[in-house]
């Protein structure tokens, strides 16, 4: 951040005093302000993004998925659960979550119980990585499935080579669609709150509505309108299955993750906001910001996302590289209602209190964001002690 601009936070936001008193007393920074949006009610705006863990065996949400998301879990709070496959041929990652089974679906429950308990409310990213996954993961080694048959080189998250893809048969789409309206019914059964759509980061849906990774001449290919038809056919399905009010969905049209590009990302987001606002009362829309640029040295965020936050008639969330600064600035001028951290989250259980009294951070071990450890680098960061009684 430039040094002008973070003399103009200091003077919009008054630094916080240690002092659980003196917090009380003054106003409160605009990310721990409160925010009701339909039947919820936030007391702050720091949401835990979706953050793939790696730690679910067998693709078995297990035990120690409750102590670490109970851990970033506070009153009012919102947490974002992992991305969390729709079926068998949805893996692209060791040990990633699933909830298609009844046994992925019993596992959840008690971690979604354990968030709960602590006031938090909890939605469930659901996905399907489509031709990000290997033979290795896929039932019976067949080729993974997308929009194309063209093959990403490699997954640039972990490191490895993806396989080559099977193109979706144009009759297998609805499948598919039937998958996801599966899934957000198995979602709410586990407890939670609502779900998330995952449109973004080069994974099925995004194969299938960027025109740099879809290469169909059925009904499913070439126009923005028939790109966008499964996705759009997706948010359909589970609206009219759990609810428009437990919806929400992340899109990312300037990311250009997993050789997944647009040749008008401007034009994409917002045809999608279009068939958004089509669902009155869709909950929300969660976009990632265009990647951060340096200006002077410093990481700074474009702030591209303005005009689909203004067209969007429901609650907009925006992602993307913020900091504590950063982040009450948007919500100050009103860019966005909420806002996502991810790898901050990740490190500092307790983000929102850290970001109240302006305290330090733990930083991230990034070895450790896939490692399947139950412990190392996943439930063992250090919380903030707690000195309001020392006063």
């Amino acid at each position: 951040m430039q040094e002008t601009q973070q003399s103009k936070s200091k003077q919009c936001f008054p630094s916080r005093q240690a002092s659980s008193k003196m917090v009380h007393r003054q106003e409160a920074i605009p990310l721990m302000t409160p925010y009701k949006f339909s039947q919820f009610e936030l007391s702050h705006r720091v949401v835990l993004a979706p953050l793939t863990r790696c730690r679910s065996y067998g693709n078995v949400p297990q035990p120690h998925g409750a102590v670490y998301y109970s851990q970033r879990a506070t009153r009012g709070g919102l947490l974002i659960a992992e991305a969390t496959g729709v079926s068998a041929t949805a893996q692209g990652y060791p040990e990633t979550p699933g909830i298609w089974t009844r046994e992925q679906v019993e596992a959840w429950k008690p971690i979604v119980d354990a968030v709960h308990r602590k006031g938090a409310l909890f939605f469930c990213q659901i996905w399907h990585v489509g031709r990000v996954s290997t033979k290795e993961l896929q039932p019976e080694r067949q080729a993974p499935i997308s929009s194309t048959d063209k093959e990403i080189s490699l997954n640039p998250v972990l490191g490895i080579a993806c396989s080559k893809p099977r193109r979706l048969l144009t009759e297998e789409i609805p499948g598919i669609v039937d998958d996801f309206r599966s899934a957000a019914r198995n979602a709410i059964e586990a407890g939670f709150d609502g779900v998330e759509i995952n449109g973004a980061h080069g994974y099925l849906l995004e194969q299938f509505m960027k025109d740099g990774a879809n290469d169909r001449t059925d009904e499913y290919g070439g126009s923005l309108e028939n790109r966008c038809r499964f996705a759009v056919e997706v948010i359909n399905a589970i609206v009219h299955e759990v609810g428009a009010n437990r919806v929400g969905i992340r899109l990312s049209p300037f990311m250009d993750l997993m050789d997944c590009t647009d040749s008008d990302p401007m034009a994409l987001g917002s045809y999608m906001i279009q068939e958004l606002n089509k669902h009155e009362g869709l909950l929300y829309c969660h976009m990632v910001e265009p990647r951060m640029a340096i200006v002077d040295g410093h990481s700074h965020i474009t702030h591209r996302l303005l005009p689909f936050r203004k067209a969007f008639t429901g609650t907009f969330i925006a992602a993307g590289g913020y900091d504590r600064e950063e982040g009450n600035n948007v919500v100050a001028e009103g860019y966005t209602d909420l806002v996502a951290y991810g790898r901050l989250f990740l490190a500092n259980p307790d983000l929102p209190k850290r970001f109240l009294l302006d305290a330090s951070l733990n930083k991230y071990e990034r070895s450790t964001f896939y490692t399947q450890d139950p412990v190392l680098g996943y439930t063992d960061y250090p919380f903030l002690e707690d000195k309001s009684n020392d006063n």
